[in-house]
């Protein structure tokens, strides 16, 4: 029975502390996912990192064609030193755990011997551990902690440095693209390297998503989570909420970053053209196929496809799609070739597919394979705290673009912004900022012209009940008169409605909303 007993405590003891590690990894990661630049990158490594891991100084190396660069150092002698690569560097990016050193024989004047472990020595250290970090397109990194007194592989935190590694990659490689952009901004030369507008926005907030409420910190936290991997990713939010911003921060931090993120949406291209738009076609196979035309799956190969409003995705789709997850490989319409690719595919939905899966307009087989790791994207009225730093973004964004000088929000347009409940979500919030921006007379803007609601009274009076499609029909066949049959653009009656234009072309096709609706009022 005593024995049972110690066996008990010594199992309670060690789940503890695997909980304890676990909290430890989690509020490293959120900390290290913050970090956009080398100051921030210094104080977490000298407090949280520090206090975690016990070490003394530390050094990160940066690999590339056989060449080693200090990328941080508490050494101040050891920062930018190029080296070729040594023995050291390359033993802890072969081994898959953590690599102990002893410095104690270590001699200076050794010609082999690596510049930061002489330095260490110098300094007293005795013992040091290096680690490889996942490794993102070419670039290769290496952490060195150095200790004083002597330890063994029994005091190595190793799943701490496990658990850790990703995002420490990740969080490097958003301070080089930082430093990167800083060099082109002061050195604008012709022979500077050609830095994209989604790297330029990566600038604001995290990769360009804007939030610090803890909602959006835990979705910044699973998107470094996974975007290493190649795992299928499903992101799930309403419409606005900004699902693709979180597709192309994953394929931004992903080893295809240096390659196009392929997108499409399943809900703006007719049902009998989509499977062409995904699998291309063969010329003749179709009347209109004049040409032979790769398919987005094919233009994906070692890349993302990025599949926006996957629920609208046709049934008898459905199933290819599946094939080509299984398989790896897609036929081209009327082709008999298999054409191998590896595609990287995330997906988007602002339906709860779990039911539709219950009332057999999705495949379960598809949803399970799609559904690998979910995000849950926040609507904005539950990350009310977020509005000011996004009213604020798109005041600066628009203001530039439309030439006005523009400065601010008063205290009551800021207040009613919040309280405001954004059914189109953060879409919804920029076309009114931008509105705002072209309404104002004044260097502030001091009120906001919010929609006016639909009149409730006496509505059970005249209360009728019809098909949801039905109310969803007519109420879009009122917006689209009311906008005098303009579909797209500032006055059309997609911003209205909160909606892209190609989703709402989309719906009206569905819904049979044909031309001769638009101007019912005019004929």
């Amino acid at each position: 029975m005593d024995k049972q007993s110690d066996q008990h405590l010594l199992l309670m003891k060690r789940l503890q502390e695997m909980q304890k590690e676990q909290l430890t990894i989690s509020a490293l990661n959120v900390s290290f996912a913050k970090v956009l630049d080398q100051k921030e990158f210094h104080l977490i490594l000298n407090q949280n990192f520090k206090n975690e891991l016990k070490f003394t100084e530390i050094v990160i190396l940066k690999g590339e064609n056989s060449i080693i660069k200090s990328f941080y150092s508490s050494f101040s002698t050891e920062k930018d030193q190029e080296k070729p690569m040594d023995l050291y560097f390359e033993q802890c990016l072969q081994s898959p755990e953590p690599v102990l050193f002893d410095l104690k024989d270590l001699s200076e004047k050794n010609d082999s011997a690596p510049f930061y472990c002489k330095t260490a020595k110098s300094l007293g250290m005795r013992m040091a551990v290096g680690f490889s970090l996942p490794s993102i397109q070419k670039s290769h990194e290496v952490v060195f902690l150095f200790y004083k007194n002597f330890i063994s592989t029994d005091d190595i935190r190793e799943r701490i440095l496990e658990g850790i590694s990703t995002q420490l990659s990740i969080t490097i490689r958003n301070i080089s693209i930082q430093q990167q952009l800083k060099l082109f901004q002061n050195h604008p030369i012709s022979s500077a390297p050609e830095i994209n507008t989604e790297k330029q926005e990566a600038k604001k907030g995290f990769h360009g998503i804007i939030g610090d409420s803890d909602m959006m910190q835990k979705v910044y936290e699973q998107i470094s989570q996974v975007a290493p991997s190649q795992s299928n990713v499903i992101i799930y939010g309403e419409t606005g909420t900004g699902k693709e911003l979180i597709a192309n921060a994953i394929h931004e931090l992903s080893d295809a970053s240096n390659q196009p993120m392929i997108r499409i949406n399943c809900a703006a291209i007719p049902a009998n053209l989509i499977e062409s738009e995904l699998f291309g076609h063969e010329k003749g196979s179709f009347t209109g196929a004049t040409e032979q035309r790769k398919g987005k799956f094919e233009q994906a190969n070692n890349s993302t496809i990025f599949l926006d409003e996957i629920g609208e995705l046709p049934l008898e789709l459905q199933g290819r799609l599946l094939r080509v997850l299984q398989e790896k490989e897609i036929e081209r319409i009327g082709g008999n070739q298999r054409i191998k690719v590896n595609a990287r595919v995330i997906t988007a939905t602002n339906r709860n597919l779990d039911q539709e899966v219950k009332k057999g307009n999705f495949r379960s087989d598809l949803f399970y394979r799609l559904n690998v790791f979910p995000i849950h994207l926040p609507p904005l009225r539950k990350r009310k705290e977020d509005i000011p730093l996004l009213a604020n973004f798109f005041l600066e964004k628009h203001s530039e673009k439309l030439g006005k000088k523009v400065k601010g929000f008063s205290k009551k347009a800021m207040d009613s912004m919040t309280e405001n409940s954004w059914p189109g979500n953060i879409r919804e919030l920029e076309n009114m900022v931008e509105r705002s921006i072209l309404t104002t007379k004044t260097a502030t803007i001091t009120e906001m012209a919010f929609p006016k609601t639909v009149e409730t009274k006496n509505i059970e009076d005249h209360f009728q009940i019809k098909p949801l499609y039905e109310f969803e029909k007519e109420y879009i066949v009122k917006v689209v008169e009311k906008c005098k049959g303009r579909i797209s653009g500032k006055n059309g009656a997609a911003v209205l409605l909160g909606l892209p234009s190609t989703t709402l072309i989309s719906k009206m096709q569905k819904l049979g909303i044909e031309k001769k609706h638009h101007f019912r009022k005019n004929e």
